[in-house]
């Protein structure tokens, strides 16, 4: 019985992950995950008691292998130039990716105050992995060059996902270069 409640929980997140993919926030519902998932709708309601709960499961799930990728492709970097652009490489190439799709397509102000200090607590650690490279490049405020890294990250995901007019290798480069200019001073 678990094992078939896990596999029913997995399939209504993945379900979820191509709605929210496929049409953003409107069109994560109960009955379409009910649809997408050969459920009645009442079922869904046992798994997840709404839609900011599916979201915060999404985000406990996938961050961590989304953080991961992104820690992979630091450590693999030599140097602490290469670390930072790997870092913002590897989050930007995430932006067409379904789980990060799914992880920002519901804004923060649907969901309960504990969703939303778990994704900043996600978002944290992020922002803690580029703190020892900025530190090696004689930052005098690592920690403060960092969050304000990944701003320059999350103005670049908006714009790709803007479907802006530049194509998404375009904004890559131009997120790449602002920061190691910056992060040079």
């Amino acid at each position: 019985m678990a094992e078939h409640r896990s596999m029913q929980r997995g399939a209504l997140l993945d379900a979820a992950r191509s709605l929210l993919s496929e049409g953003g926030t409107e069109a994560l519902t109960f009955p379409a995950l009910a649809e997408r998932t050969g459920l009645a709708r009442s079922s869904v309601y046992e798994y997840f008691r709404s839609r900011a709960a599916v979201v915060e499961e999404l985000c406990t799930v996938d961050f961590p292998v989304w953080a991961a990728e992104i820690e992979a492709a630091m450590e693999r970097a030599e140097s602490p130039e290469a670390k930072i652009e790997a870092y913002v490489r590897s989050q930007l190439a995430l932006v067409g990716d379904r789980r990060h799709r799914a992880v920002v397509a519901i804004s923060a102000s649907e969901l309960d105050a504990g969703a939303r200090e778990k994704i900043r607590a996600a978002h944290g650690g992020l922002v803690a992995m580029i703190v020892e490279a900025l530190a090696a490049l004689g930052q005098a405020e690592p920690r403060l060059a960092a969050m304000l890294l990944q701003g320059v990250v999350d103005a670049a995901v908006r714009r790709i996902e803007l479907g802006a007019a530049e194509e998404p290798g375009v904004v890559a480069e131009a997120a790449v270069a602002m920061a190691l200019r910056g992060v040079r001073g």
